[in-house]
């Protein structure tokens, strides 16, 4: 048995054991705590098909990531117009390609002028034309100013499917066959008249009259057998002696004439 002071003295050292043991305790538990919560800190959540990734791959995938972002990227800038040099030639012209699919028609444009009346065409099929006719005079007077000079017509009487031109002043043939024609100029006083009536570039027939000191009306008359392209016309033949033919603007005194008597085919 121990007396009191040494009671007292033991009961003093197990009560600093004790405290000594709870305070080690306490701070085990902290440190494991601390320990617990740094290795949760690491643990990725995963579903029940993924596995759970390293704590070393999940810090190297941080570090990366931070290294990445945290590195400012430097862009150097280039001023192009002074790297910019002078215009080259021009090259060789490129095979020509393929042809391209035809386009849309287009809209319709405007409407020309209306072009000039052209010359009459033949006529159909001779056998069922057999009619041929014309008449025509002249209102004004001529001179002969040539050796040979054509005589032209500025009126027209009548002109049976334009077989006649005005323009050329000459019949044309398209029925072929046995025609009459006839001719008739007033004579100018004091002057020499002297036509012939032309078949293609042959005279046929003369129409003559001596100068003399009035003026009279002279006429010729003829007939002639026509084959298909013929012309007939007039012109004036000068001699030595001055030729004219008299007419006015308010009569006709110079007259052609020709009709159809019998065609070749009928």
């Amino acid at each position: 048995m121990l007396d009191g002071p040494a009671q007292l003295k033991m009961s003093s050292v197990l009560l600093m054991l004790l405290l000594s043991t709870v305070n080690a305790g306490t701070l085990l538990e902290k440190g494991s705590l601390r320990r617990e919560a740094r290795r949760l800190s690491c643990v990725r959540c995963c579903g029940p098909s993924e596995e759970p990734v390293s704590v070393a791959s999940s810090r190297s995938t941080r570090m990366s990531y931070d290294l990445t972002y945290s590195v400012p990227k430097v862009q150097p800038t280039i001023d192009i117009t002074i790297l910019k040099g002078e215009k080259g030639d021009m090259g060789e012209k490129g095979i020509t390609g393929g042809a391209g699919k035809a386009g849309e028609r287009g809209l319709r444009g405007y409407n020309g002028r209306k072009g000039q009346k052209g010359q009459v065409g033949p006529p159909g099929n001779s056998c069922k034309l057999h009619y041929a006719a014309f008449s025509v005079g002249r209102r004004k007077p001529l001179h002969s100013s040539d050796y040979f000079q054509h005589v032209t017509f500025d009126t027209e009487l009548v002109n049976l499917y334009k077989h006649f031109s005005m323009f050329t002043g000459k019949f044309f043939c398209y029925v072929p066959g046995i025609y009459f024609f006839n001719l008739n100029v007033h004579t100018w006083n004091f002057k020499e008249t002297y036509l012939h009536i032309m078949q293609n570039n042959k005279e046929v027939a003369i129409l003559y009259a001596q100068p003399s000191d009035r003026s009279i009306m002279q006429s010729q008359s003829l007939m002639l057998e026509l084959q298909e392209g013929d012309e007939v016309w007039v012109r004036m033949f000068k001699r030595e002696r001055e030729n004219g033919i008299y007419s006015e603007e308010s009569d006709i005194y110079i007259t052609f004439n020709g009709h159809l008597i019998k065609p070749a085919i009928e």
